[in-house]
This record gives C-alpha cells, sequence and structure tokens, in this order.
C-alpha cells in the first residue's frame, strides 16, 4: 500500500475546528500512505446542502477517493448515492461516501464509533432507561448504537416532532416494539433515567449552553456527550461536577475516523495511534 495515494475531503457547515483532516493524514502517514484530506466548509463556502450535487459532482470528477459528510447533510446526501450499506440504510444517514467503479455508496461509521467509545468508557453502567436529546442524523446513529447495546428503552426529545416521530418508528420497526418512545415530559424521563445522552448540537463553541436544565442532573446518571469541540461543553462539565460517569465525544470522533479511513483505504487502522494523536490537538 505504499505507493497509494488517497484524496479526501469532509463537507459540512462550520468545520474549520474539525480534527478529522489531522487524524486521517497522521494516520496515513504512520502507513506510508500519500494522504490529503481537505475540509469543504459550506459556511466559508456561503453555501448549503443545496449544494451537495454541484459538490458530489466536482468530488467525482477530480478524482476524490471518498468523502466524510457532517452536520447538516447526513440526511439530504442520501437521494444523492448509488448504494447505501446495511448500517446507513437503517439509520438513515450517512457521514461516508466512499467513490468506487463509477458508484457513490454511502456508509454509516457513527453508529460503530459512538458503539466502541461507549463500550470502553462506559462499559457496566445500568441500562434500563436513557434520555437522548435529538434526532437528526447523528442521533439516528447513536440511537442505533445505543439499543444495539442493550438500552432497554430509550426515550428521544427533539424539538422538531415530525423528526422524533419519524426516527422512534424506524427504531421500534428495527429493534421491536417499544425500545424507543418519543418523549414528553422532560424532567420526568430523567428523574428514572440511568443516562443521558445529547446528539444535539448544543454546547458546541458556536452554540453555547446546554440542551437540558442543569438541575435535572443527579449524580446517579451517566451521561454522554458526541460534541467534541469544546472536549469539555457546559452540560459534561456540570455533569462531573456532580459526580456522574461521563463519556466526551472523543471517543466517537476517533472511532468513526478509524472506520472511514478503513473505508476509504482498504487497510486497518491503529485506534490506539489515531486516539493519541486526537488527544495530542487538545491545545
Amino acid at each position: 500500500m505504499s505507493n497509494a495515494s488517497i484524496l479526501a475531503g469532509l463537507i459540512g457547515a462550520g468545520i474549520q475546528a474539525s480534527r478529522t483532516p489531522a487524524m486521517h493524514e497522521h494516520e496515513g502517514d504512520a502507513q506510508g500512505i500519500r494522504y490529503l484530506y481537505r475540509l469543504i466548509d459550506l459556511d466559508q463556502l456561503k453555501l448549503d446542502s443545496s449544494a451537495l450535487p454541484e459538490l458530489l459532482t466536482a468530488a467525482e470528477r477530480m478524482g476524490f477517493t471518498g468523502l466524510n459528510i457532517t452536520f447538516p447533510c447526513k440526511q439530504a446526501i442520501i437521494p444523492l448515492l448509488d448504494e447505501l450499506s446495511a448500517e446507513a440504510r437503517g439509520i438513515g444517514a450517512v457521514n461516508t461516501v466512499v467513490f468506487k467503479d463509477g458508484k457513490r455508496i454511502g456508509h454509516n461509521t457513527d453508529c460503530l464509533g459512538f458503539a466502541e467509545g461507549f463500550r470502553r468508557g462506559l462499559p457496566d453502567v445500568a441500562r434500563n432507561r436513557v434520555v437522548q436529546m435529538g434526532a437528526g442524523g447523528a442521533g439516528a446513529a447513536v440511537a442505533h448504537a445505543l439499543l444495539s447495546e442493550g438500552i432497554e428503552q430509550l426515550t428521544i426529545f427533539e424539538v422538531e416532532a415530525s423528526r422524533a416521530q419519524g426516527l422512534v418508528d424506524s427504531l421500534n420497526a428495527h429493534f421491536g416494539a417499544g425500545r424507543a418512545v418519543v418523549g414528553q415530559d422532560l424532567a420526568g424521563a430523567l428523574g428514572a433515567a440511568d443516562g443521558l445522552v445529547n446528539t444535539t448540537p448544543v454546547g458546541m463553541a458556536k452554540l453555547p449552553g446546554t440542551p437540558v436544565p442543569v438541575e435535572l442532573l443527579r449524580p446517579e446518571l451517566w451521561m454522554a456527550e458526541i460534541i467534541y469541540f469544546p472536549l469539555e461543553t457546559e452540560l459534561l462539565r456540570h455533569a462531573r461536577s456532580l459526580g456522574c460517569r461521563t463519556l466526551d465525544g472523543g471517543s466517537m470522533a476517533v472511532f468513526q475516523a478509524v472506520k472511514a479511513f478503513e473505508l476509504f483505504t482498504g487497510q486497518p487502522a491503529d485506534a490506539a495511534r489515531m486516539q493519541a494523536h486526537f488527544h495530542s490537538m487538545n491545545g
């Protein structure tokens, strides 16, 4: 593989702080692969997701190996693809597109990425009832991961009621009736929950705040976050100060990148090396 070259990119809005390019390029260097990873930032280009058809065609013409896809494009990109992996089809969201043999093939590595981080970071937590904030593209992947990891019932809160209902219906069709429900009473649901997972963008550097009132947190609750910029969100900080067991967004960021690297290169990635490099970028 030493003579291989990979050209990859990330399409999303407001992604200048992403560590994904550095993680991919660093791992490529370590394996002797010429690896170039570009940011395609819709905000900087003054575009929105309606530009996706044009961007995909341009990437194909310029010989890109593949693309990662992030907010707000993980669902909008699906109609533009030729094939979907079983995970991407089941989840209804795509975060990795591979260009192969003239086809655009959509994958989802967010689900695997969150599940791996959850298994490592919160291996023995109670899994009866969990509250999840958000039902977008990342939320769909995380919900699949949580139910796959044995959460008995997932209560999903989302500002768009139809989006929450759509995800809940899809999850129950996949995992069995009653495994997921649309949340109505946040205080009541959190009071009965073992864990809380945030998949909304609330808490990011560009969208500060917390997705739930911090007074609803309690020490017995475990809390997982998928935001990694900042690595310690306001919600995570409050949870830690109460003594909650927590999982930051770094693990999902690393493990989804590990799988995407493998999809782009056909080579296994060294997860420990990618994780070490991710944490070296903290400053």
